[in-house]
């Protein structure tokens, strides 16, 4: 019998015929014979699987190699499984659950095995023999009822098979020595291809991220080809230690959390609420300057309105949610139902369009315990959020303007920008196909447009439209999540917004999400990181000190702090020495330090010292006034002062 054709898409659009129940590999051989061989695993309709799974018909495949970003991923699955094999081997009672590959490394969550620092050396030192032993890992399938027998005594498995194996009669394994796991993979050809590993750290997870279910042991690691890739990431590992936030905020007294008040509820000093409200200040200027008007919403809300936008039913399990008599309120976990219905409040002309709205607007998401993170993961935070209410011919204008904007702003930070257009998934949209396509097309014009990098992220698009994701690359070469700018036709259709257009018919205006920094709580955490806890000089919660050399000059060093007063400027008034006071004042992070002594107060100068430790003898204090206003008016990233005063 003849096999079936079907059709394969390939990265530039081409198609390829192969038979009906080809695998990825199969489809590899088809192409090249090289390739064939080379080939390590697929990205099938944007899913990185094995090479061993079968294609479907009007699939869109790209073969992944050696040379591909997502080997790594495959090789760092390799590794959680050679973790799993050196574990069972010193702690045969553990019972496995998951062991996926992350963008850092991998991690296995286990059972029935209380394990520490010593537990993990004595593993590293199995897993190297478990590597250097060249294991083939090779996949098997057993049929389903088969598995189920297999994992009898380990429950974890068991309800992985009842549930995403669920209706499959047979499931995939990958074996290496005596080491066999249920997984679908995809792996590398064998253990010898882990170049060099580590173990990172231990802790404790719930068991699928439900604080309500079995409590497990989390093992963290990383894998790289190479011994120079992991001692280049364990470096850059130990210096985001030092940056941590929350390591940085509590030294600084930037924020603090308190049982009392609650998980996830930061409390914000003075110091804190120095920079959250610079934040606030830049972005209220940005609002202004691209003509988005400030309103005003409430906190809480009847759940009717979440139950007509959609998100009752798609997102109630993250809302705070309570009845009040015979209704049902909820904090609000989003801005943007409420800038709607302020929309709605009377009969729009497409004369009146782009109308735009924003808020600075705190919002309540209720995030599991073991997600809670400094300031990146909170309960409550507050979104410089937007919404443009647009035409259809006003989307690329008002777009480019946003995305323009954007850049600016991380700019202002010294942080580039990683961009994307994630287009419509077709399981998970609204709306015709001929407004996506003309949304998308839109939106790649305006990233076509503007000269950006950018890459494509096919079927990662809301439900609701496409969207232009943008990851903030800091000092380390981290990514964040940053600014998005995103298209939506739900709300106006759920909440049936209209405006009358030049034929005097009733039309559906378009909904532009955006947000610059997010979150403020989230974009100071970056923030602390991306400095390092050395902000520029507009941003930092102290500006300036002066240091007196000795109590005697106590009084003319507030002085010179009263000449600065517009600045937030301290007096080290403390008596101590004043090299402790220079480097109490470097340790806090204060980007410059006035020391004044007998000469500089005959001679109504300072003495200045920056926290790169340049200095200058002589500066008058108007001199650095205009200086430290420059940096403070323009936001420039760093302090510079010092140099623009030597060269005046």
């Amino acid at each position: 019998m003849i096999a079936l054709a079907i059709t394969i898409r390939l990265p530039d659009d081409s198609t390829l015929e192969v038979p009906e129940g080809s695998t990825v590999e199969d489809v590899a051989y088809e192409i090249g014979e090289g390739l064939g061989r080379d080939t390590v695993a697929g990205e099938l309709d944007g899913e990185l699987v094995a090479k061993e799974e079968p294609v479907q018909d009007e699939s869109r495949l790209r073969i992944v190699t050696e040379s591909d970003d997502e080997y790594l991923d495959a090789l760092r699955h390799t590794c959680a499984h050679a973790f799993a094999q050196a574990l069972l081997r010193h702690f045969p009672e553990a019972k496995l659950t998951i062991g996926p590959w992350t963008d850092e490394g991998f991690y296995y969550d286990i059972a029935e095995a209380d394990l520490d620092r010593e537990d993990l050396d004595r593993i590293e030192e199995e897993m190297a023999d478990i590597v250097d032993a060249d294991h083939p890992v090779e996949r098997f399938s057993m049929k389903r009822t088969e598995a189920e027998e297999y994992y009898e005594d380990n429950p974890f498995k068991r309800e992985i098979l009842e549930n995403e194996a669920a209706g499959e009669e047979e499931v995939s394994f990958y074996q290496q020595a005596e080491f066999e796991d249920l997984c679908k993979g995809p792996h590398v050809a064998s253990t010898g291809e882990i170049g060099a590993f580590k173990l990172l750290q231990v802790s404790s997870a719930y068991w699928r991220g439900d604080e309500d279910r079995e409590t497990l042991t989390r093992v963290y690691g990383t894998a790289f080809p190479t011994e120079d890739e992991l001692e280049d990431f364990l470096e850059k590992r130990r210096k985001a230690k030092e940056r941590d936030h929350r390591k940085i905020g509590q030294e600084m007294g930037i924020f603090q959390t308190e049982e009392l008040v609650g998980p996830g509820l930061p409390l914000f000093g003075p110091e804190g609420t120095a920079i959250y409200r610079e934040l606030e200040s830049f972005a209220e200027e940005i609002n202004a300057e691209i003509g988005h008007e400030y309103v005003r919403s409430p906190h809480l809300y009847r759940t009717e309105l979440w139950q007509k936008t959609g998100h009752y039913e798609n997102y109630i399990d993250d809302m705070f949610h309570w009845e009040q008599g015979e209704r049902e309120f909820a904090l609000k976990p989003m801005n943007c139902p409420a800038h709607s219905l302020i929309y709605d409040r009377e009969t729009r002309s497409y004369r009146d369009l782009p109308i735009r709205y924003c808020e600075h607007g705190t919002v309540y998401r209720k995030e599991q315990h073991g997600e809670l993170s400094g300031l990146l993961r909170v309960w409550g935070f507050t979104q410089d959020d937007g919404h443009v209410f647009c035409r259809p011919d006003q989307i690329e204008d008002e777009v480019t303007q946003l995305l323009e904007t954007a850049i600016h702003i991380l700019d202002v930070f010294d942080m580039e920008a990683r961009v994307a257009l994630a287009t419509k998934n077709p399981d998970k949209s609204i709306g015709s196909d001929e407004i996506w396509e003309d949304s998308e097309a839109t939106l790649r014009q305006v990233l076509e447009d503007s000269d950006l990098d950018w890459e494509l992220e096919p079927e990662d698009a809301a439900f609701y439209g496409p969207k232009i994701d943008m990851k903030m690359v800091d000092a380390l070469g981290r990514e964040w999540d940053g600014p998005t700018i995103q298209l939506d036709y739900n709300l106006p259709e759920r909440l049936d917004l209209t405006y009358r257009g030049e034929d005097d018919e009733f039309h559906r205006p378009i909904m532009i999400h955006r947000a610059f920094l997010g979150s403020f709580e989230r974009f100071m955490a970056v923030v602390i990181e991306h400095f390092g806890g050395n902000f520029p000089p507009w941003l930092a919660p102290e500006q300036a000190r002066v240091l007196p050399i000795s109590d005697d000059h106590v009084d003319y060093a507030h002085e010179v702090a009263d000449e600065l007063g517009e600045f937030r400027v301290e007096v080290a008034d403390r008596s101590e020495t004043i090299g402790n006071k220079i480097r109490r004042g470097h340790d806090d992070n204060v980007p410059y330090m006035m020391i004044v002594g007998d000469d500089e107060a005959e001679a109504g100068t300072v003495s200045l010292r920056d926290h790169e430790e340049r200095t200058l003898d002589d500066v008058d204090i108007a001199d650095f006034a205009e200086m430290l206003a420059d940096e403070v008016e323009n936001r420039r990233a760093q302090a510079n002062a010092v140099p623009r005063l030597e060269h005046a």
